[in-house]
């Protein structure tokens, strides 16, 4: 399993939560989508964004706009590029994309037949390696007037695997959906109590898309081959409001302003005794921590060869520090 950590930091934030640290937000404060943060998809997609989904993507502020503190998209009944409904969906590809963290979000959606919102992740590399290569974790969604939501990852294992769970929520009042997304797992969380867990350890199977950069999406859809379509009973305008996005790290992932050009890989990985770094880090410090954040090694090294064969069968993080006070992390798996 190849596991590399590649981070894109727009701003760091000293609030902590828990072990965490905020390190992206959209409060949504602001009179209009920050533009910096989020970018549009827009029309329909191939077959309905792939899964025969009836609405046509705008940008229109009928559609998507921010007022008093929310994030408003809003899915309508009418004719539009072809389409009998429109709705909005944004995204932070390129401009956002991270490994590993807390997401979370504060969302109230609405009800009705054929009604599909969702607060989403896509694997960063899509465009190279397509779907569902580059894994799939749905944080949360929703369909018609039921009353769970679901959380669910999508991968590829010779084709595409899926597995998730649900619970019950009243989503069309405001509720906290969120995820702990770390090296070894990934947990599904409602207003703070977890109700699903999938390990992505080293004894996963086929989970490598889990370890690279994501980026995140929310959007409301119309129609398609799970929720099926609208009917008589579906009232237009539905609207998905939203209070915040947050994203949060812990120092093990964290890469702050001042950090090295994130550019060194370390190989093979996984590692059985010797772990090479792809380029003379000088007088770096080395330090090795496992999952729980305990240091198990840390030495001032010129040698990009660090022997690892005492360390247990997991997962660890890499650490290497130069004498500026600059860093870089990235992530190894022991077998």
């Amino acid at each position: 399993m190849k596991v590399l950590l590649s981070l894109c930091i727009i701003c760091v934030s000293s609030l902590s939560f828990g072990q965490y640290a905020l390190v992206w937000a959209d409060e949504f404060d602001d009179n209009e989508l920050n533009l910096n943060k989020w970018s549009y998809d827009l029309g329909q997609g191939d077959w309905g964004w792939g899964n025969n989904e009836l609405q046509f993507y705008t940008n229109n502020a009928a559609n998507i706009n921010v007022d008093t503190g929310y994030l408003h998209i809003i899915a309508k009944s009418q004719q539009f590029a072809g389409a009998n409904y429109t709705s909005a969906k944004i995204k932070t590809k390129v401009l956002y994309e991270f490994t590993y963290g807390r997401v979370e979000a504060r969302i109230k959606i609405p009800y009705g037949q054929g009604m599909w919102p969702a607060f989403w992740m896509l694997g960063a590399n899509i465009d190279d390696v397509s779907w569902p290569y580059c894994g799939e974790i749905d944080v949360m969604e929703h369909i018609n007037n039921e009353t769970v939501i679901h959380g669910t990852h999508h991968y590829d294992n010779n084709g595409h695997v899926y597995s998730g769970n649900s619970v019950v929520c009243d989503a069309s009042e405001f509720q906290t959906y969120s995820i702990e997304w770390s090296p070894n797992s990934i947990k599904w969380y409602l207003n703070g109590i977890m109700y699903f867990q999938t390990s992505i350890g080293s004894s996963a199977v086929s989970k490598e898309e889990f370890h690279s950069p994501f980026y995140l999406i929310l959007n409301l859809a119309v129609g398609g081959n799970w929720p099926g379509n609208p009917d008589g009973s579906t009232q237009f305008p539905a609207t998905m409001v939203v209070d915040y996005v947050r994203v949060y790290q812990n120092e093990f992932t964290l890469v702050n302003e001042n950090s090295m050009d994130n550019d060194f890989k370390v190989y093979p990985n996984p590692a059985n005794d010797l772990l090479t770094i792809s380029k003379d880090q000088f007088d770096a410090n080395y330090s090795i921590f496992n999952i729980h954040g305990q240091e198990m090694v840390s030495v001032l090294n010129k040698n990009p060869t660090i022997d690892v064969s005492y360390l247990d069968e997991g997962v660890y993080y890499i650490k290497i520090q130069k004498s500026d006070g600059s860093y870089s992390t990235s992530v190894f798996v022991k077998q």
